[in-house]
C-alpha cells in the first residue's frame, strides 16, 4: 500500500504556504510596506554610518595636525616645566586674592552668569567627548598590541608623538581651561572647597608629566577621566539650564568619580605586572606622582561624599523618627 504523498509547500502549490498553515495570518499590506521601508532604511543607514565613521576617524586620528603631532620640550605649546609651574602658582595666588576679597569680583547678573556657565559647560562637555573618542580611536589605530595601552615600551622606544599623544596634549591644555570652573564658583558667590582647588591645581602637573615622562597607562587614564567628565559636565549643563534632576544624580556623579580612582588603581595593577614581569614600562616616575595624586584625591572625595551625603541621610532619618540610625 502506497503512502499518501505529502503536499508540496511553497511555489509548487500556487506559491501559497499559508494554505497549509491554518494558524498563520498573512501580513497586511500596510505592514509589508513598513517592513520593506525598515529594511531599505537599514540598507541605506549602514553605508551612511560607515561613511560617518570614516569622517570621524579622519578628523580625530588621521588629520595631519593629529597624526604628525610630536611633543618637543621648549617648542610645543606649554611643553616646558616652567609653564605648568607658572600656571599653578598664578591660579593659587588668584584664588587666594579673590577668596579673601583682596581683588574685587565684578557683579554679574544672574542671567548672564547662567549663560556663561552654560557655554563653559557645553564646551567642556563637547571637548571631553572628543578627547575620549579621539584617544580610543587613536589607540585602536596605532597601538601595536593591547598591552601598549597599559605599558609603553621602555628605554626610549616610545616617542611622544602621534594621535594618542596629540590627545594627551589637548587633555593637558583643557585642564587650564577648566580653571574657569573656579572663577564661575566665585562669581556665583559659592564657597570653594579644598578638594576643588587642590584638584584643579595639581591635575595640570599630572598631565604635564604624562607627556614629559611618556607615562605608561596614560591612554587608559585619559579615556576614563574624559568619559567621566562627559557625564559630569552634562549634569552641570542641565542644572545650569534649569533642568533639575533628582538629588540622587548629584550623588551618582560623585560616586562615578570615586569609581574612576578605584578603576585607576586596578589598571595600575595590570601595568605593574607588565612592568615587573614583562621587561619594564616607560614613565614610571610620572606614574608614581599620578598614583599618589589619585590616592589623595580618593581620600578627599570619600571625605566629601561622607560629609555631603551621610550627613543628609542622618538628618533625614532623624526627621523620620529613626534617631539618626539607618535601618
Amino acid at each position: 500500500m502506497q503512502r499518501a504523498a505529502k503536499p508540496i509547500l511553497g511555489p509548487a502549490v500556487g506559491g501559497n504556504f499559508l494554505s497549509f498553515c491554518p494558524t498563520c495570518q498573512p501580513r497586511p499590506p500596510q505592514a509589508e510596506g513598513q517592513f520593506a521601508g525598515a529594511v531599505a532604511w537599514r540598507e541605506r543607514a549602514s553605508p551612511m554610518a560607515a561613511a560617518l565613521l570614516r569622517h570621524v576617524r579622519w578628523l580625530l586620528v588621521e588629520h595631519p595636525a593629529v597624526a604628525s603631532f610630536h611633543w618637543r620640550p621648549g617648542t610645543t605649546l606649554a611643553a616646558s616645566p616652567s609653564f605648568p609651574a607658572a600656571v599653578i602658582c598664578a591660579y593659587l595666588a588668584t584664588v587666594l586674592l579673590l577668596h579673601r576679597r583682596i581683588l574685587p569680583l565684578p557683579p554679574l547678573p544672574p542671567r548672564a552668569l547662567r549663560a556663561v556657565s552654560a557655554l563653559h559647560n557645553c564646551v567642556l562637555l563637547a571637548l571631553s567627548a572628543a578627547m575620549a573618542a579621539g584617544c580610543v580611536l587613536s589607540a585602536a589605530a596605532t597601538a601595536p598590541s593591547p598591552r601598549w595601552a597599559f605599558c609603553f615600551p621602555p628605554g626610549g622606544a616610545t616617542e611622544p608623538s602621534g594621535p594618542v599623544f596629540f590627545w594627551a596634549h589637548v587633555f593637558y591644555l583643557s585642564k587650564m581651561y577648566e580653571l574657569g570652573d573656579t572663577l564661575l564658583i566665585l562669581l556665583a558667590r559659592r564657597p570653594l572647597t579644598l578638594l576643588h582647588v587642590y584638584h584643579h591645581a595639581l591635575v595640570i602637573a599630572m598631565c604635564y608629566l604624562w607627556l614629559a615622562t611618556r607615562q605608561s597607562l596614560m591612554p587608559v587614564a585619559l579615556v576614563t577621566n574624559a568619559a567621566v567628565h562627559v557625564v559630569m559636565y552634562a549634569y552641570y549643563l542641565c542644572c545650569t539650564l534649569g533642568l533639575r534632576w533628582p538629588p540622587r544624580w548629584k550623588r551618582a556623579v560623585t560616586e562615578l568619580q570615586i569609581l574612576q580612582f578605584l578603576f585607576s588603581f586596578a589598571a595600575s595593577v595590570v601595568m605593574l605586572w607588565f612592568h615587573f614581569a614583562g621587561g619594564g614600562c616607560e614613565g614610571m616616575a610620572g606614574w608614581a606622582f599620578n598614583a599618589v595624586f589619585n590616592a589623595s584625591l580618593l581620600a578627599l572625595f570619600l571625605d566629601f561624599h561622607g560629609a555631603a551625603y551621610a550627613a543628609k541621610a542622618n538628618k533625614t532619618n532623624i526627621n523620620n523618627g529613626n534617631g539618626g540610625k539607618s535601618e
